[in-house]
């Protein structure tokens, strides 16, 4: 299979909703490597690195969130595949 790496960005009702953690799991079931972290201004970000099917299955839950989310907007960037990441993790921005 094709390894793939995105970029996203979700704009909406996406924080103080747990998107972040239901992210985090939602890509280890689907084995993604990589990122995601609240933004400054409001949105939630995240780069997936894995195979090219799960990166886009990926895509379509962020779409989705977590139950108390509203999303409004997903952007992508794809990117070059790095094989850069050991695991999904949260991170923090202060």
């Amino acid at each position: 299979m094709t390894k793939a790496r995105a970029h996203i960005l979700i704009s909406g009702r996406v924080q103080g909703v747990f998107f972040r953690a239901y992210t985090q799991r939602a890509a280890q079931e689907r084995g993604i490597l990589g990122w995601v972290m609240n933004t400054s201004d409001g949105r939630v970000e995240a780069v997936l690195e894995g195979e090219k099917e799960n990166v886009g299955d990926m895509i379509r839950w962020c779409h989705q969130g977590s139950p108390h989310s509203r999303v409004t907007e997903v952007s992508v960037d794809w990117e070059k595949y790095t094989g850069d990441f050991k695991d999904f993790s949260v991170r923090y921005f202060y």
